[in-house]
């Protein structure tokens, strides 16, 4: 019995410490350019990466635990597919402190006020969501809610593997 308590603790511990916000790197705030569906489209269809386009808000309790995970990924994966950060329906001020709380320098990101991105994707106005592109902006795959670490890596490998 000591011992499974010991585990449980052991888990418990891991999982908090993979969701903890990174401080920021003191580094430069990235750009948080403003996005229309028309120039999200052009991102996608003129990418020679594949990419990976999460839609997040800062007020989302959900979107903060997948953050860390996204940070990972993006630094992973850095040369080989492009990750896209689209916050919507927020303040710029409330986002630009969610990058920084969380070190996302790594990924490009947008921001849509009124949701139309994820709209136009057709993903709806839930978040958290991710898509995932080929290459020149054909969606391969969505994933709405959480992503978790085996799932991303799959729909990723799936992307390289298209791209050959």
């Amino acid at each position: 019995m000591l011992r499974r308590n010991a585990f449980a603790v052991v888990v418990t511990t891991l999982v908090i410490a993979g969701c903890a916000p990174v401080p920021s790197s003191g580094g430069p705030a990235p750009d948080l350019l403003d996005a229309t569906p028309a120039s999200v489209a052009e991102i996608l269809a003129t990418s020679d990466l594949p990419v990976v386009l999460n839609v997040w808000a800062s007020w989302c309790s959900p979107c903060r635990s997948e953050a860390p995970l996204l940070r990972a990924a993006a630094g992973e994966w850095q040369g080989r597919v492009r990750f896209v950060a689209v916050a919507v329906r927020d303040e710029r001020g409330a986002a630009l402190a969610f990058i920084d709380e969380f070190g996302l320098e790594g990924l490009e990101h947008l921001f849509d006020r009124t949701g139309a991105v994820p709209s136009a994707l057709g993903g709806g106005s839930g978040v958290p969501q991710t898509h995932f592109f080929a290459p020149g902006g054909d969606r391969v795959a969505v994933h709405f809610g959480v992503i978790d670490e085996r799932t991303l890596a799959l729909q990723v490998d799936d992307l390289l593997r298209r791209r050959g």
